[in-house]
């Protein structure tokens, strides 16, 4: 450090006694700080201070200076109804024993940075920082422990660098684009009185703001701007800067019937609200690539877009047409994330979002985060929503600088929106803005605030709106004629009132519906591999770096798979090897993969081992990276203990480029419990709320072994509750070739079939030899929805026992010849149901006297509260449907292994005991 503004306090104090100390005897000091201050001189009024209480008084000086930097947000007012800031001593100078002439005698060098350098004194430098720190926008960034970030935003805010005249702002336009952000609302009040719109009204500095981001976005070459936010302002961000036009909104209004009913019903689409709905815009400008700007929908669960939107941009700013590891390009995107006041300390989301934005592998070249501010949730206040002194803190956690800015100041905030791109795109980190303002109406229009807020709702009445405080401040310093804003009023609501009197409002509706899939293309696609090409897969995948240092287990491991997989054994393909052969062949094919999840470099039971780790050196190694057959990239990620926002990451990442095979892993399947919000309203519903259509991967690790309620359940029971229409496939694989065709052909109907798929993964079966393939399984087999018994005879079989997952083996795995009379057939596909392998089976062992559903799950939960009427459907009443597994439980497993072991002993002598 050698700027005098690095030393505050007691430092400074220190520093300038050391001073006086080497000035009277350089002897006296060790070599290091005679040679520091030998390049280094305090400023000339510390450095000539003459008494003891003199230099208190320099020292007190500069203690202001640095209080009114730091603190000076706590004095500044932000709040555009007039509310008192909060105040602190530190920023009074009577509090360190100063008084204006006493100021006035002392050099402006005391206080440090720019503003010293045009001042005469201490008192007018610290007044022009009072004018820039205490005004009507607060900066606080002391938080951040990065001492060139802090030096590059003070120089920022103190030169005055963003804010005319050093950057003009063109006034006029200014006005103008207020007036149509507020009249847009106005006429929306009008036309359609009690309709919620969740107007902008009290924020609405909020739409020039994001054109500030979008002319950043066109100066710099950046290809994407992606926008998440919830409803509040949603329909003017969309019309004025997604340019959306009046009519489709305006036929959202109308809602007229006619327009759903050219819905795809068979397909369940619902459609959504108008204020939750996404969309995009191509901006071109003298002839350039242009700028894509897309707002993606989002649900009411108002902070959930955030990852969904980190996703996107992490996809759209990484290059996967190479092999090995992808290439990432922090300056393609930029991203802006407009948060509730309320939400954002209040939702977990927050956290989890701001956690991953440094994270290799979900950073994204920093977010610009605004929070719209309407000082109150739905109907609770600040102290009734949180527990610190500003809705921003809970950023400073993360080191993140903070504007807090007065709504009601365009200038102030364009300014704050000026400085946050520059700081990204200079440290590509994230920035927060703070727009204070408030809600016009109530949390929707038909709402009445005045039942919970009345005094608060009586000053809002009577304020005037941030157009028409400009619109009088221009007139009033001769900027505009008395009339120009009358004017701008009446061509916006004549413009939109021309709108609505020729609306077709069947015609308008823009619903996004879904695309149909073609007829059988899942039936169709053929997922087997050569055998001569799944040799050159294993051959390539098991080749080490030359002096790479492997785990000694893991080289034995390795050789085995090797050995085992050339010799073409009836058991050579275990699930491990099935995935990594999977996703090798998928690559070889072209497709790039996405595989994250919680461990999933080694895997929860230390079976993938994805990334090998050098003995020695620690560095890491990937086989699927490595691999010379390879046309796309693959990464695989440890992703951070989260699951919403882990879940909703790879989501937004799916969704912008759907081509590339995505998936998750939970560490265990009853993890997935806490990205449920995500799997319920992006997941499952996107196809009939968006007309999205998203083909994310979940590997949810599931089987009753004893381990306990929170480790045993993937809760098949929820997906399979929430399946309708082609909204997801639901599988429950028993063997590894069975895996690898589900890999492999989820990756090949990207481009024609894309669904979720949500898989139950083995636990304890992963070692399992029974579990395994031989070779042949994987060349000339395909996906099997269901797998018959091979030893039963038909003519024979009494009882037809239908189950799915690891209950097969425990029925089967101990038998050394098979049950007479019983025939056990596996149900793979949960979903969409297999009803044409299943009616044939059906009709196969027509002889059989009863259908059993077995199943280790609780009665409620399990496959059997979905595939009873299935199976009923197919029986026809032709014979008993009979449920055979534990009763309903309210908690899924039991938590002694013993009990468990009890239990799962007396199902299996149930299931073969045939009367």
């Amino acid at each position: 450090m050698t700027d005098w503004d690095d030393f505050h306090g007691a430092n400074a104090g220190y520093i300038q006694e050391l001073y006086e100390r080497y000035c009277e005897n350089p002897e006296a000091l060790d070599e290091e700080t005679r040679a520091f201050f030998r390049q280094w001189r305090p400023p000339e009024a510390a450095a000539a201070a003459p008494a003891a209480e003199s230099f208190d008084k320099i020292i007190g000086a500069m203690n202001l200076a640095q209080a009114v930097r730091a603190l000076g947000h706590l004095a500044a007012r932000i709040d555009p109804l007039g509310a008192q800031p909060p105040h602190d001593p530190a920023l009074d100078r009577e509090s360190y024993g100063l008084s204006e002439d006493d100021l006035a005698r002392m050099p402006a060098s005391l206080a440090g940075g720019p503003v010293a350098e045009g001042a005469a004194n201490a008192d007018e430098a610290i007044a022009a920082l009072r004018a820039i720190y205490c005004a009507k926008a607060g900066f606080d960034f002391e938080h951040v422990t990065n001492a060139g970030e802090r030096r590059w935003l003070r120089d920022a805010i103190e030169t005055r660098h963003f804010r005319p005249p050093a950057d003009p702002i063109d006034e006029k336009a200014l006005l103008d684009r207020l007036t149509q952000v507020e009249i847009f609302e106005r006429f929306l009040h009008r036309a359609f009185p009690g309709k919620y719109r969740f107007s902008i009204e009290g924020l609405d500095a909020m739409v020039p703001m994001l054109d500030e981001a979008v002319h950043a976005a066109t100066s710099h070459g950046i290809g994407h701007l992606l926008i998440g936010m919830a409803h509040r302002g949603r329909l003017n961000v969309l019309a004025h800067i997604l340019r959306r036009p009046y009519r489709n909104i305006l036929a959202e209004f109308k809602d007229p019937l006619g327009g759903m009913g050219a819905a795809p019903t068979e397909l369940g689409w619902t459609g959504d609200v108008k204020y939750h709905a996404g969309t995009e815009f191509e901006l071109k400008e003298g002839g350039a690539g242009g700028l894509l700007i897309r707002m993606a929908p989002n649900p009411s669960h108002l902070e959930f877009i955030n990852p969904v939107v980190m996703g996107m941009a992490r996809a759209v700013s990484t290059r996967v047409d190479r092999p090995g590891p992808p290439e990432y390009n922090h300056a393609a995107t930029l991203t802006v994330l407009i948060h509730g006041d309320a939400a954002f300390p209040g939702q977990g989301i927050v956290a989890e979002s701001l956690n991953m934005s440094r994270l290799i592998g979900y950073r994204i070249g920093g977010s610009l985060h605004i929070i719209a501010n309407n000082q109150l949730g739905f109907t609770a206040g600040p102290a009734e929503a949180r527990s610190t002194m500003y809705a921003s803190d809970l950023a400073k956690g993360f080191e993140i600088p903070i504007i807090h800015v007065n709504a009601d100041e365009p200038v102030d905030c364009i300014e704050a929106m000026r400085i946050a791109l520059a700081y990204r795109r200079q440290f590509q980190k994230d920035f927060l803005i703070d727009l204070v303002g408030y809600r016009r109406w109530g949390h929707n229009e038909a709402d009445d605030p005045g039942f919970t807020q009345p005094v608060l709702y009586q000053a809002i009445d009577a304020h005037p709106t941030v157009r028409q405080l400009m619109a009088e401040r221009m007139k009033a310093e001769s900027k505009i004629d008395a009339e120009m804003a009358a004017r701008l009023e009446r061509k916006y609501m004549d413009h939109l009132q021309r709108e609505l009197d020729t609306l077709n409002a069947e015609a308008a509706l823009d619903a996004p519906l879904p695309k149909e899939p073609p007829p059988g293309a899942a039936r169709a696609v053929n997922t087997a591999v050569a055998t001569e090409r799944i040799l050159k897969l294993n051959a390539a995948l098991g080749r080490l770096p030359q002096g790479f240092h492997i785990h000694s287990r893991l080289e034995k491991v390795l050789a085995r798979r090797r050995e085992e997989i050339s010799a073409g054994g009836e058991r050579a393909i275990d699930w491990t090897s099935a995935e990594e052969l999977a996703l090798g062949s998928i690559l070889e094919d072209g497709i790039a993969v996405r595989f994250t999840g919680q461990d999933v470099l080694r895997g929860t039971f230390t079976h993938r081992h994805a990334v090998y780790f050098d003995q020695h050196t620690g560095a890491p190694f990937c086989p699927l990276q490595g691999l010379p057959q390879a046309r796309a990239a693959f990464e695989i990620r440890n992703s951070p203990l989260s699951e919403a926002g882990a879940v909703g990451f790879e989501y937004g990442y799916n969704m912008e480029r759907p081509e590339r095979l995505v998936i998750w892993e939970a560490q265990y399947g009853d993890f997935a419990d806490g990205a449920q919000v995500m799997i319920d309203e992006f997941l499952v519903s996107a196809r009939a709320k968006w007309g999205q259509t998203p083909s994310l991967v979940l590997l949810l690790p599931h089987g009753f072994e004893g381990a306990g309620p929170d480790h045993s359940s993937g809760r098949i029971e929820r997906f399979l509750d929430m399946a309708a229409g082609i909204n997801m496939r639901v599988a429950n694989c028993t063997t590894a070739a069975q895996y690898f065709h589900l890999l492999r052909r989820q990756a090949l109907l990207l481009a024609t079939d894309p669904l979720p798929l949500v898989v139950m993964t083995p636990k304890s079966l992963l070692r399992n030899p029974l579990v395994a393939s031989p070779l042949s399984a994987l060349a000339e087999a395909r996906w099997q929805p269901v797998i018959d018994d091979a030893h039963a005879d038909p003519n024979q079989v009494r009882r037809l026992i239908l189950c799915s997952g690891k209950i097969y083996f425990d029925l089967i795995g101990e038998q050394k010849e098979p049950t007479p009379g019983l025939a056990v057939a596996r149900v793979e596909q949960l979903y969409l149901p297999p009803k044409d392998e299943l009616a044939a089976l059906i009709e196969k062992y027509r002889s059989a006297l009863e259908i059993v559903w077995l199943q280790e799950e609780p009665m409620n939960m399990g496959a059997w509260p979905f595939m009873m009427p299935v199976l009923m459907e197919l029986i026809h009443g032709r014979k008993p449907l009979r449920y055979l597994g534990r009763p309903r439980y309210s908690s899924p497993a039991e938590g002694s292994a013993a009990w468990h072991a009890y239990n799962q002993k007396k199902l299996i002598e149930k299931a073969r005991s045939i009367q």
